[in-house]
């Protein structure tokens, strides 16, 4: 590989040009400060994650970082595919749907450990190794579907989509319940007492409608923190949709 023509970012994503190991061994490297970011963000959330207190975790001057990373976004991408690690084991005689399937829930499962995950910004498609990972993973189960290029990337984009807007909304219902005390459905259930002396049937008919059925107030238990009844039935949707795009395929 030709790491000349590599940018510094990637190359520092993928790892590539590590300094020799002959002599001294550096004090520091790409590895240990992303670690040190990702234990911050994993006990202070990704807000308490700065350049500084990245170095000062390290004892190091925060200058000093700027040889292993070149900005505040650089890192946040090296820590986000560090965090999402080596991806499971899927059989690969599996059928498609059941693999996504694995595919989606091990990701959310990987996201759920580092809750801060859900929050850093989307830039671009994956770029680092585990990144890629994660999406050749995704693209082999879907190897033997007939879809084009295209449509694979589109189903594997709509999954992670879904993923990641399900670790969001769990991540504001785990911020209401670490002030309040209250757990998703008694969020939910005063969510719906309050709006229902709110929303008037004569403006919003139908909301007003959902709100007065009692459905909100009748909720079954559900454990915070896991993948819920939310997450399954959203991924069930996904994944029926994905099966017309097959059958069609096939009938093309």
């Amino acid at each position: 590989m030709d790491e000349d023509h590599v940018p510094a970012a990637l190359a520092r994503l993928w790892r590539l040009g590590a300094e020799s190991r002959l002599g001294r061994p550096a004090r520091l490297d790409v590895d240990r400060v992303v670690r040190a970011a990702v234990e911050l963000a994993d006990r202070d959330g990704l807000s308490g994650v700065t350049l500084p207190k990245v170095a000062e975790s390290l004892g190091v001057t925060k200058m000093s970082l700027y040889r292993y990373v070149g900005s505040k976004g650089e890192l946040l991408d090296l820590m986000a595919d560090f965090a999402q690690g080596p991806v499971p084991h899927i059989d690969a005689d599996i059928a498609w749907r059941d693999g996504l399937r694995q595919w989606a829930t091990a990701s959310a499962e990987t996201m759920l450990g580092h809750h801060w995950l859900s929050e850093v910004p989307v830039t671009g498609p994956p770029s680092g190794p585990n990144g890629i990972g994660w999406f050749d993973l995704g693209l082999r189960q879907l190897r033997h579907t007939g879809l084009s290029w295209g449509t694979k990337t589109d189903v594997i984009l709509v999954l992670s989509g879904h993923v990641r807007s399900w670790l969001q909304l769990n991540q504001g219902f785990e911020e209401r319940r670490r002030h309040t005390g209250a757990d998703q459905v008694e969020i939910e259930r005063e969510y719906g007492r309050n709006l229902v002396k709110l929303v008037e049937p004569q403006r919003f008919p139908d909301a007003a409608a959902l709100f007065r059925s009692g459905m909100l107030q009748s909720l079954p238990d559900r454990a915070d923190g896991t993948l819920n009844r939310d997450f399954h039935f959203g991924l069930e949707l996904i994944l029926d949709g994905i099966a017309v795009a097959v059958a069609d395929s096939a009938a093309a």
